[in-house]
């Protein structure tokens, strides 16, 4: 019987010591837990760049309680739904079969609708769960504890499978917490540091325009300094300018940066229907939280594919002094343009604004010095050149009276006709120099510029014109009539058949005849296609005595050449 009594000590020792060894074992666990959520909320405190916080909080916790996903999702505007998703434990290519990132239903949006901490030991079996997309893998338990900036509910941390087939415990929530706590810290500081860099970005640019517009940068180039500037400080893919087509309630967009910049230059923005002209009418800043599938903007000639947050501001004051619209998108997933971002780009927009009365006034003087240099030059080719032109004129006449060979007679007659033949086109060159558009409505110039620009609004973009020649003084004006007749019918063809997205013209006059080219990117012009336009415009050549040529250049599209002397047709020229 001694045997037995004495193991009983020894077996309580060892029950003891396997006791102490586990609590030794639980207060290492609590001490090295402790440790990693001193250096979580260390490396989370770190960085000042927000994206790089929120990625670095998300992975932090999913390390801290050891699960096998985490996510963090960032409540947008409205407080109902997520604006930015980041994940962890998910590799690029599981993330693109999986599809758009959730936008805060089911069970992550019952965290947004209850900011409290949520442990589930199944997450599927939760009457809010709205089960997983294809592809998505699957998950069952799940930890949610909302970060708090200040006194604002920020975004939510989200958990799943926690490793080792365990559930979270009181303890994971509780160090969840804890970091969130220091999270929501460390995203003020990242925002307010993120609002200063801002801030001093906006500065530089402002500085940069102004001494720009003291320069007397042309209204272009400043133009393209507004816009890239605000592009690269809103981090926009897309921004372009639209401003008003005089006599019409439609937008131009006269310059645009990013996707497809080249394609939207020059493409006619409605006023109805589109975020520009809701903020051209309005004149402050109107915003969407998705370009491409917002159902209010669904007008214009193109949708916005791939295009998510944007803003519209408009560049002036007042509705009635807007001078055109700045528009900025960002890609899909991007953070949604926020109230602090509004307030310097709305004053950013107020000095494009007047860069552009500069600009225009600008160009008012320039164009009025111009017209009083161009009076001068007239005043004094009439003052003075003709008077002496004419006097000389006499003077030759008079000695001719004198000259009793005749060759040299002759030649006298001659030299006094060429005069009268000078005197005549410095004339005309007086004309030309005093004319005014409204004064000089039927001047070839003018209605070939309005029948371009009334053509945008059936092109759905403005053609680019070219013009060059003395148009208005060497066309007579029947063959004027025939080359608007012709450029009304080339754009009309464009119009109705090519299906081009670019049209140029080109209005061209020399010595001897006058040539319109209109070229286009469209589909071209079958061979068993409708002839009647093309039929018109044969006959109306050879009406004016020209002709009409055909060509289908090898990188698409369609050209045609129109000519005709400038004599006119056959019947109407002069010996």
């Amino acid at each position: 019987m001694e045997e037995p009594l004495s193991r009983m000590p020894q077996m309580r020792l060892d029950e003891l010591l396997e006791e102490l060894q586990t609590r030794i074992n639980a207060a290492r666990g609590t001490r090295d837990r402790v440790h990693s959520l001193l250096e979580a909320v260390v490396s989370v405190g770190r960085e000042l760049d927000l994206s790089q916080v929120l990625r670095r909080i998300v992975e932090a916790a999913a390390l801290l309680v050891d699960a096998q996903y985490g996510a963090l999702g960032v409540i947008g505007p409205d407080g109902r739904t997520l604006s930015q998703f980041l994940t962890y434990g998910l590799t690029d290519e599981e993330i693109g079969r999986i599809g758009p990132f959730p936008a805060g239903h089911g069970i992550l949006g019952e965290l947004i609708r209850h900011p409290e901490p949520l442990r589930l030991p199944d997450l599927t079996a939760h009457k809010a769960s709205y089960g997983f997309p294809a592809h998505h893998p699957p998950m069952r338990t799940f930890l949610g504890v909302p970060i708090r900036v200040r006194d604002e509910v920020f975004g939510n941390l989200y958990l799943t499978d926690k490793r080792g087939g365990e559930q979270f415990d009181a303890e994971d929530e509780s160090v969840i917490t804890t970091l969130s706590v220091a999270a929501g810290v460390a995203i003020d500081n990242a925002r307010l540091y993120e609002a200063s860099q801002r801030q001093r970005r906006w500065l530089q640019a402002s500085a940069e325009i102004t001494n720009s517009l003291l320069s007397g940068s042309p209204r272009l180039e400043v133009l393209e300094m507004i816009a890239r500037r605000a592009q690269d400080i809103t981090g926009a893919a897309l921004a372009d300018v639209s401003v008003p087509v005089p006599g019409t309630d439609d937008l131009v967009v006269e310059l645009a940066l990013g996707s497809d910049g080249d394609f939207r230059r020059g493409l006619v923005v409605p006023v109805e229907g589109t975020l520009s002209g809701a903020a051209y009418q309005a004149g402050e800043p109107v915003t969407t939280a998705g370009l491409a599938e917002d159902d209010r903007y669904g007008a214009g000639p193109r949708r916005f594919d791939g295009l998510g947050p944007a803003v519209a501001v408009p560049l002036g004051t007042k509705a009635k002094d807007t001078r055109g619209v700045l528009l900025l998108a960002r890609h899909q997933g991007q953070p949604l343009f926020t109230e602090g971002e509004l307030e310097p780009l709305l004053a950013f927009a107020g000095q494009a604004a007047l860069g552009l009365e500069l600009a225009q006034r600008r160009s008012d003087a320039e164009q009025l010095a111009l017209l009083e240099d161009r009076d001068r030059i007239a005043r004094d080719l009439h003052d003075l050149a003709i008077q002496r032109l004419f006097a000389t004129g006499m003077t030759l006449q008079s000695a001719a009276r004198l000259v009793q060979h005749d060759g040299a007679a002759e030649r006298i007659a001659r030299a006094v006709d060429d005069l009268d033949e000078t005197i005549k086109i410095i004339r005309s060159t007086i004309f030309g120099l005093r004319a005014r558009e409204e004064e000089t409505g039927y001047s070839l110039r003018a209605r070939a510029a309005r029948a371009v620009g009334e053509a945008a609004t059936t092109l759905g973009f403005p053609p680019r014109l070219s013009m060059e020649g003395l148009l208005d003084t060497d066309v007579p004006a029947p063959v004027a009539d025939h080359v608007l007749a012709a450029l009304s019918e080339m754009l009309s063809n464009a119009a109705r058949h090519a299906h081009a997205t670019r049209v140029e013209v080109s209005l061209r006059a020399t010595r001897d005849e006058v040539v319109l080219t209109v070229a286009d990117d469209g589909r071209g012009i079958p061979p068993d296609g409708r002839r009647s336009g093309l039929r018109n415009l044969q006959e109306r050549a050879d009406k004016a005595g020209g002709s009409l040529r055909i060509e289908r250049p090898d990188e698409g599209g369609s050209r045609l050449v129109w000519r005709a002397p400038l004599l006119g047709p056959p019947g109407d020229r002069r010996p």
